[in-house]
């Protein structure tokens, strides 16, 4: 990192800066600080989300399996998300944005109570909190691993640097903050992207090399299935994606929240999923190329560091160290206000009767507060990230398996086709798939595909079963309300009543 270096990165902090005091201005009460008062229009919403499934992960764990087995990663990864997320832009997002207009909701397991009963959501949303400390926890240590390999930072210094810039930055704008700096950081990233692909076309000699390199390759890279990333794999993981992007995910499930109407949910969904087919061709072709230029790398999460560092020009190493910096604590940021909003509006109110019906400013408080408590539990997960298999064992394995026995009731929820499916199924079928995670991962020990594929098959063949056994039961009038309200958009009242009354008000 050279003095121009360190100039960009201190520029691009204080665009951020900036960006959180303007937001700061536009957060008077907590519809705003949580959902952005559904003001945010779509395309916003769209690169939000689209950027909000990157983090420091993508240049670490992922760009390690880039260089160790190559073109698989497009497959599994950027093609799953995008084409589950194109089914996800027609069957779930609008009725995200839909909750928020007829019922007020600000967090994404506020609806729980109505949709089943208040023991369903206070599970879902107490195993989803905490699932989530696992999950941030990975990014903040793949920023640690950054700045060790980028600048020299010792690993647990730049884990604690990350996340007190990340936890000052989600507490000043909320929301706002949250998309506006993804908008920045697809800017920065892109640019970063794009020079460092045309770095290395320089190196293996031409825009030639685009499609002639794959030949060079080590055997296998170019698989489209490679190593543990069977097509087995694929399908267990599409499921997973399928209910993560589409809101499983709690901080991208604000993103279509927060959005006017339905229809402007749909269009971010379908622009995101766009993105995930395009921009990872440019992003991961330098990584896909690294065995051909760095073909020793001892530690392969180092990669896309070590390249940053030897072959981009002095200023842009400081601009990809912004970019990195900016993608984490976007990440975070948007992944502590979710949870905020799910502690605040779900829980503490049902733990004690002095957290109900708190006003703006004491609402926005306890959310700051939650939101200090919920980072220091990340930051002690990052610190210890090898215990639990490293940054691709805390996002692949324990998040990917234990995130679908959560979400299988939170988005077949949303879709009438599963009314049947009451709070019985929801309850089973959560704590089934939590009970086939610790058995095939710590019991048996089985392969990769079975301890991030059958928790969450287990936990969808019972939601889904339950249902249809139960298809003659009667369904409850107000969640045959509720589905139907889903269906369709309407007009957000003049008042600014729908967006902060509580869940069940119309």
């Amino acid at each position: 990192m050279t003095t121009l270096d360190w100039i960009v990165v201190g520029l691009y902090f204080f665009v951020m800066v900036g960006i959180g005091l303007w937001s700061y201005r536009q957060v008077s009460d907590s519809s705003d600080f949580f959902a952005a008062g559904g003001r945010m229009p779509w395309w916003l919403s769209g690169i939000s989300h689209h950027v909000s499934g990157y983090s420091a992960v993508v240049f670490t764990g992922y760009a390690a399996v880039a260089y160790t087995e190559g073109f698989t990663l497009y497959i599994w990864w950027a093609v799953t998300v995008a084409l589950t997320l194109f089914l996800g832009a027609i069957l779930v997002a609008p009725r995200w944005a839909r909750l928020r207009v007829r019922y007020g909701v600000q967090s994404p397991t506020e609806y729980l109570k109505i949709r089943y009963n208040l023991p369903t959501q206070q599970l879902l949303a107490w195993s989803g909190s905490l699932l989530k400390v696992f999950d941030v926890g990975a990014k903040y240590a793949a920023i640690g691993i950054l700045l060790q390999v980028i600048a020299g930072v010792p690993l647990y210094v730049g884990i604690s640097l990350a996340g007190a810039v990340s936890l000052v930055y989600v507490t000043i704008g909320g929301l706002w903050a949250d998309a506006l700096n993804d908008f920045c950081q697809f800017v920065v990233q892109a640019l970063a992207a794009v020079v460092l692909f045309v770095a290395v076309l320089s190196q293996l000699g031409g825009a030639g090399a685009i499609f002639g390199m794959w030949g060079r390759l080590p055997e296998g890279n170019t698989d489209l299935f490679a190593g543990e990333y069977t097509p087995t794999f694929v399908l267990a993981f599409a499921l997973v994606t399928f209910l993560s992007y589409t809101g499983g995910t709690w901080n991208l499930a604000q993103r279509f929240i927060a959005s006017p109407a339905g229809s402007d949910a749909r269009k971010a969904a379908f622009f995101s999923a766009g993105l995930y087919l395009t921009f990872p061709l440019v992003l991961f072709f330098p990584m896909w190329a690294a065995p051909i230029l760095f073909p020793d790398i001892a530690d392969p999460e180092q990669v896309y560091g070590v390249m940053a560092r030897e072959l981009l020009p002095s200023g842009m190493l400081g601009l990809v160290l912004a970019a990195m910096f900016a993608a984490t604590m976007s990440m975070t940021a948007s992944d502590s206000n979710a949870i905020s909003a799910v502690v605040t509006r779900d829980i503490l109110p049902v733990l004690g009767r002095s957290f109900r019906n708190l006003s703006g400013p004491r609402s926005l408080l306890l959310g700051r507060i939650t939101t200090l408590i919920f980072t220091a539990l990340t930051l002690l997960v990052a610190a210890y990230a090898d215990v639990f298999g490293g940054i691709i064992g805390l996002i692949v394995v324990w998040f990917a398996g234990l995130l679908g026995p959560t979400a299988i009731p939170m988005i077949l929820g949303l879709i009438p086709a599963f009314r049947h499916s009451g709070s019985a199924a929801a309850i089973l079928s959560t704590l089934a798939g939590i009970a086939t995670f610790g058995i095939a991962n710590f019991v048996f020990q089985g392969p990769f595909v079975a301890t991030t594929g059958l928790p969450v098959v287990v936990s969808a063949i019972i939601f889904i079963g339950m249902g249809v056994l139960g298809r003659r039961r009667t369904v409850a009038p107000e969640v045959e309300e509720l589905l139907d309200a889903l269906n369709r958009d309407e007009e957000a009242p003049r008042s600014d009543r729908a967006a902060t009354a509580p869940v069940g008000s119309k």
